[in-house]
């Protein structure tokens, strides 16, 4: 196990923030996963931020290749990946030239010089190289020739090619950043040791180039001392650090497991749920059946048809697959089936910006269906609770026998954040509606007195036949009718189902001030830039801003009014041109909302937001 040194001074922080950058092809998010990971298991709170480029391979040097991976530690509540960085990692020019912004003066940029050639700095569209123009006055620089350093390194190991060797330095980088901060390298060793076990050469390169990092920056009179970030108070449990896709994989899993069901997914790859789709792969020997289908529709009509048959059925898309599934949800919908669509929402239109965030699709989620087609809507709001709300999307599915929609995005469904393990036996109980046996005078549209679900009528049941399909239905036999009244009736049968989940669903909680001058709003993804905001605001002594934050879209919680008439000021806060606030006005008139949006592909920062607030209120 390689610490510091006892005699080197250390100095004590509560929180930091770094951002690694480099080219595509350089492992930044390797490098920043490793660190992070390794953070978690020392113990400390931790919040991640992944944004690469959309292309697989961008132009080697390019500023839009750029790879970057955001990683905040701290001793204290962690729930945003940060704003402005303390220590910079710029693998290249570009990464530099892209990102520089972000730096704190007079905090910490390593770079690798060996990377500053002339034909890179042209590439990154510098006139001059930084490291010689002053341009960098304001920053503490540690220049550092990584990729000669690696190759030095490595030289004495037979049979790696010189790419392989290059490749490597981005484990230089990490083991500087290790010795800064006062972190062990053995929990990445490990990580070489599992994942390259058939290639040993390849384990003790990466080790040994990660020791040489870590050494060197023991050396550097440009780092006087070393930080240390003690672990944060967490409540008591097993953690493990999980990205958000993840977490949402693990909840159908867990809703299969309580529900007695088979799980299966009919998924089409898409950036940026894809994820979903690999991680349940990996669960075959819990009984998960995952079909690659050809296409979007073919995804959907799938899991209609395991849904049809008595599965947990599931699929997963964007918001670009999100209109191709629209009808085949509104046949989920008229037929009464439980299905869970999931949207993992990235920067759109079209194909948009399919690596960055955004929450533009919640109106094609609410209203993106031809006819009267009311389905649940819910959203999750940190990578950990993405497993918590895909389980509750799974109970509401099977338990109201209704599609339900569940809206994460590219910024939670990739970050990663400590998760508490649970215990499937402590998680609620999920109940459904599968009809056992046929009783005298079943009909298929009989219906639950409470949530109006119907029966859930197995194919294959002696005495439970029946028919399925899109045109509208009887009401109690199924069969096919054109019957104006009956019409009306099921249209509206159908949408009192889903309101009336409402009444199994929390009401809504504020945080910080029960009433006051300003309440903020937001939904799903944007928690932790939200919460952090206003609790940065509440400390400064504006005890008179609350926040509320939606979980349940559709139906909205059963107190809502009853929560914005506290306030005097509402301002709801999105990463769209303001589609909450559409549906908040429609539902509650009478009410002003101000709005505070952003469409950038990236998240709130935490500054805007607290500009923002402070104009609001005294």
């Amino acid at each position: 196990m390689i610490t510091l040194q006892e005699e080197k001074q250390q100095e004590v922080l509560e929180a930091v923030i770094i951002r690694f950058v480099g080219d595509s092809g350089d492992g930044m998010q390797l490098t920043g996963t490793q660190f992070s990971d390794t953070s978690a298991m020392f113990g400390n709170d931790v919040a991640t931020f992944p944004n690469y480029p959309a292309e697989i391979r961008a132009p080697q040097g390019s500023l839009y290749g750029v790879s970057g991976f955001q990683v905040h530690i701290g001793s204290v509540e962690i729930s945003t990946p940060g704003d402005n960085v303390d220590l910079l990692v710029a693998m290249n020019p570009a990464g530099l030239k892209t990102n520089l912004h972000a730096l704190k003066p007079g905090h910490t940029v390593i770079v690798d010089t060996d990377s500053f050639t002339k034909k890179n700095l042209e590439k990154a569209l510098y006139e001059s190289n930084p490291l010689e123009d002053g341009s960098l006055e304001n920053y503490r620089v540690i220049e550092v020739a990584m990729t000669s350093l690696t190759k030095e390194t490595l030289k004495e190991i037979e049979g790696l090619d010189n790419k392989s060797i290059t490749r490597s330095k981005n484990m230089f980088a990490l083991g500087m950043v290790y010795w800064m901060y006062d972190r062990s390298t053995d929990y990445t060793v490990d990580f070489f040791k599992k994942k390259f076990k058939s290639k040993p050469q390849i384990v003790e390169a990466n080790t040994k180039v990660l020791n040489a990092g870590f050494y060197f920056a023991e050396t550097l009179e440009l780092i006087p001392n070393a930080y240390t970030i003690a672990p944060a108070k967490m409540e008591a449990g097993t953690y493990r650090i999980i990205m958000g896709n993840t977490a949402t994989a693990w909840g159908f899993l867990a809703a299969a497991e309580k529900s007695g069901l088979e799980l299966f997914l009919g998924s089409y790859p898409i950036t940026p749920a894809t994820d979903i789709l690999h991680e349940l792969v990996k669960h075959k020997h819990f009984g998960v059946k995952a079909f690659q289908a050809e296409d979007e529709i073919a995804g959907i009509t799938s899991s209609i048809g395991a849904a049809f048959a008595g599965d947990l059925a599931i699929t997963t898309t964007s918001g670009p697959g999100l209109a191709l599934k629209g009808e085949a949800l509104g046949l989920a919908m008229m037929i009464e089936l439980p299905l869970v669509v999931v949207d993992v929402q990235r920067g759109g239109p079209s194909t948009g910006l399919p690596t960055k965030t955004e929450q533009s699709d919640l109106l094609q989620a609410m209203y993106g269906r031809n006819g009267e087609s009311p389905i649940i809507v819910i959203a999750a709001s940190t990578p950990a609770n993405c497993f918590d709300y895909a389980y509750e999307a799974s109970k509401l599915a099977l338990e109201h026998m209704t599609p339900v929609l569940l809206l994460t995005d590219g910024y939670i469904a990739n970050g990663s954040a400590p998760w508490k393990i649970q215990s499937v036996a402590s998680m609620p109980e999920i109940k459904n509606t599968i009809v056992k046996e046929a009783k005298e005078n079943w009909h298929p549209y009989d219906r639950d007195s409470d949530t109006l679900a119907r029966g859930w009528a197995i194919p294959g049941s002696a005495g439970l036949e029946h028919r399925v399909g899109g045109l509208e239905k009887d009401k109690v036999s199924g069969n096919v009718s054109y019957v104006p009244d009956n019409h009306e009736y099921m249209i509206k049968i159908r949408a009192e189902k889903v309101r009336r989940v409402q009444n199994y669903i929390p009401h809504l909680e504020t945080e910080f001030a029960q009433e006051g001058d300003l309440l903020v709003v937001g939904w799903g993804g944007t928690y932790g830039s939200l919460h952090s905001a206003v609790k940065q605001m509440n400390d400064e002594g504006y005890d008179n801003v609350g926040f509320a934050h939606f979980n349940y879209i559709n139906p909205l919680p059963k107190n809502t009014e009853e929560v914005l008439k506290k306030f005097k000021k509402i301002l709801v806060c999105e990463l769209n041109s303001g589609q909450f606030v559409q549906v908040l006005k429609i539902n509650f008139d009478g009410f002003v909302f101000q709005q505070f949006n952003k469409v950038q592909g990236l998240p709130f920062a935490n500054n805007e937001l607290i500009q923002k607030f402070k104009s609001l209120v005294k």
